[in-house]
């Protein structure tokens, strides 16, 4: 055992000797693993990063709801032009729905894709996306009040001017002053502030930015019937309830309600939200396939270069080679000498390429508070790994070749 140690020692002193005398030549071998190692984790940790921040934004939704509106979330083979012509979700169709379809703990209705300037007192922040829903929303998303409370039934119900906003919103408006009864102006008319919510953060700002009213009171002065602004209807079923007959029964409910002869297809879609993820896993996999196979060519170039650059110093010490092998020295040794100089190699360009990712952890917080870019232990592990088999792969012929190199001719063929 202590054989193999010394072995291993020596052959390592062997290499960092050889690496260090040929500063040039190795610092051309790293590049391109460097560069491989860079592209492959960047990705990966870019990818990671921004699965994170989706899986935290939905954390706060059930995956069984179900989102119903004229636009399907995943591709579909419906045309274009017919899913044009689909009629919007009315609030009363809302009422119906809420009242017949059976098992629903809550349903709500909603406005979405709406933006509107907001004004207060001689300051103006423009294009603020407006959620305006019916009551109830605050039980089927993730809302959190940090001051005030979230407007209640009645006042969803009769169209209240009431407002609920976003965290980094309400700083913009008031910057430290008290927002609560405050008046404001959206869409040109007067409401209350009667809420704000906790700060959220992440990619986008999500509700930081945003402003809730109730829908009824944007049905006052916007056209919300079958060809107006975009509508759509969640439900969040009860638990335990069977999945594919509450879908049925839904998707029964407005098709008879809509009057739909048995030979026409939907003129809607159901949107579930565990579809919505496994989309979104099935993209994040995608974009780390297109990773692995940007990066797989830069670390396929560096190891052809590793591999090179090893040919030529086997190449160049094929004399020290005999003369070693002529004092006693075992294939082995000459062996793991070469394969620890090529895995050293590759493992430095690997640590470089991490360094490079780790630094650019740092960069990017301060090019966008929106996203955090975080470079995880598994990612690191990841990088070593491929730098430790690139290592192996490209030392492991020139490492051969010069363990089987016989003595006396590699003295005579070095001289």
């Amino acid at each position: 055992m202590f054989i193999y140690l010394q072995l291993l020692k020596e052959s390592f002193y062997f290499a960092i000797k050889s690496l260090r005398d040929n500063k040039l030549r190795t610092f051309l071998s790293l590049l391109g693993v460097t560069v491989g190692i860079f592209s492959i984790i960047s990705v990966l940790a870019a990818v990671d990063s921004l699965n994170r921040s989706i899986q935290e934004s939905l954390s706060g939704l059930d995956k069984n709801m179900i989102n119903v509106s004229k636009f399907s979330f995943a591709p579909t083979e419906v045309p274009r032009w017919q899913r044009l012509n689909f009629p919007q979700f009315t609030y009363q169709e809302f009422e119906y729905l809420k009242r017949e379809v059976p098992n629903a703990e809550v349903v709500v209705y909603e406005f979405f894709g709406l933006n509107s300037a907001i004004k207060y007192n001689g300051k103006t922040i423009s294009s603020i996306a407006v959620q305006a829903t019916s009551a109830g929303v605050e039980q089927i998303t993730d809302i959190r009040i940090e001051k005030g409370r979230f407007y209640n039934d009645a006042e969803a119900n009769s169209g209240a001017p009431v407002l609920v906003l976003g965290n980094e919103l309400a700083e913009q408006l008031f910057a430290g002053e008290d927002p609560i009864d405050k008046e404001l102006r959206v869409f040109g008319r007067r409401l209350n502030v009667i809420g704000v919510l906790k700060k959220y953060g992440g990619m986008g700002g999500g509700p930081d930015n945003n402003a809730y009213m109730p829908a009824n009171f944007v049905r006052n002065f916007m056209n919300t019937g079958p060809q107006g602004i975009p509508s759509g209807i969640v439900f969040k079923p009860k638990k335990n309830v069977d999945m594919a007959e509450f879908e049925s029964v839904l998707k029964q409910k407005i098709r008879s309600y809509r009057g739909l002869k048995p030979d026409e297809i939907d003129n809607f879609f159901l949107n579930k939200i565990s579809s919505l993820t496994a989309m979104i896993d099935e993209t994040i996999g995608m974009m780390n396939l297109v990773g692995w196979i940007i990066g797989g060519f830069s670390i396929l170039v560096g190891g052809f270069g590793i591999a090179n650059i090893m040919f030529v110093s086997v190449k160049e010490r094929t004399n020290l080679i005999g003369v070693q092998k002529s004092l006693g020295a075992k294939n082995e040794f000459i062996l793991f000498q070469f394969l620890f100089e090529a895995v050293l190699l590759a493992i430095i360009g690997g640590l470089l390429g991490l360094l490079l990712v780790w630094l650019l952890s740092f960069v990017i917080p301060h090019l966008t508070e929106e996203f955090t870019f975080v470079l995880s232990f598994k990612n690191v592990a990841i990088g070593l790994g491929i730098s430790l088999v690139v290592g192996l792969l490209s030392g492991i012929l020139p490492a051969s070749s010069a363990s089987r190199l016989n003595p006396v001719e590699a003295i005579r063929t070095g001289q």
